[in-house]
């Protein structure tokens, strides 16, 4: 009788264990479950522009899994839609500190600061994220776009060039080269450059423009019309002056 009651004790002990096994990795599933649910959640509401659902979402996530660096940048590219300049810098920040390889995060923290005036930290991100990704084409190209701005033209262009040397069909990267020739009077580049955007993004409106400007500085009336009509069409609101010079060659 005492075996056959051992025995059970046993048995029952087993059950128990098992089950609090079984108990633990429930609740483990459940906490991976749910942070997943509500990235997916906050995802979907920031998509559909129901901005305060994302931020509540993504601060649930964060609630259960701090360290989530995804869900620090996503907060904080919805908190930049907001208008929340400081939460959204906060929020990039704690998304490195995670993970100091996070080039997207050092990206948009540069794209922050440039947004706010601070051109020289933005630099500074644009670098870190160019570090961690060489070849992160959008960093690359928005460095190019501050050397731009601040007249530094020849580290202007060697980034535009290095970002299509990276991704040859980078209209955009094609379109600032031909940006730095057209300021330095180098017409026919820059027309290169325009055309050479404008095979890979038909509709991409800005070199349609430069295009019309170049032509009739060149004295070819005709394509002028022809690209600036097309960049009117695109979107584009164009210059009086412009049009008031080819209305005699309509």
């Amino acid at each position: 009788m005492k075996t056959l009651a051992r025995s059970f004790f046993i048995f029952i002990m087993m059950l128990l264990l098992i089950s609090c096994g079984s108990s633990s990795k429930t609740k483990k599933d459940d906490k991976a479950l749910g942070v997943e649910e509500h990235f997916q959640l906050a995802f979907k509401a920031a998509e559909r522009g129901n901005l305060e659902e994302a931020v509540t979402e993504y601060g649930k996530v964060l609630k259960l899994d701090s360290k989530h660096s995804r869900a620090h940048l996503n907060l904080g590219l919805v908190y930049g839609r907001q208008g929340k300049w400081d939460k959204e810098i906060s929020q990039y920040k704690k998304a490195i500190g995670v993970d100091p390889n996070f080039a997207e995060a050092y990206y948009h923290l540069g794209v922050a600061y440039s947004e706010k005036g601070n051109l020289k930290e933005a630099i500074a991100q644009y670098q870190k994220a160019l570090q961690t990704n060489p070849h992160y084409v959008e960093a690359l190209n928005n460095l190019g776009n501050i050397y731009f701005r601040t007249g530094k033209t020849d580290d202007a262009l060697a980034a535009y060039m290095k970002t299509v040397e990276i991704k040859p069909d980078y209209a955009r990267g094609h379109f600032n080269i031909g940006s730095v020739y057209r300021q330095r009077g180098k017409l026919d580049e820059a027309a290169t450059s325009f055309m050479k955007a404008l095979e890979i993004d038909p509709r991409y409106a800005l070199p349609h423009y430069h295009l019309a400007f170049i032509y009739a500085e060149k004295g070819e009336f005709k394509l002028a019309i022809e690209h600036c009509d097309l960049a009117g069409k695109l979107g584009v609101v164009v210059d009086p002056k412009l049009l008031e010079r080819l209305k005699p060659h309509r």
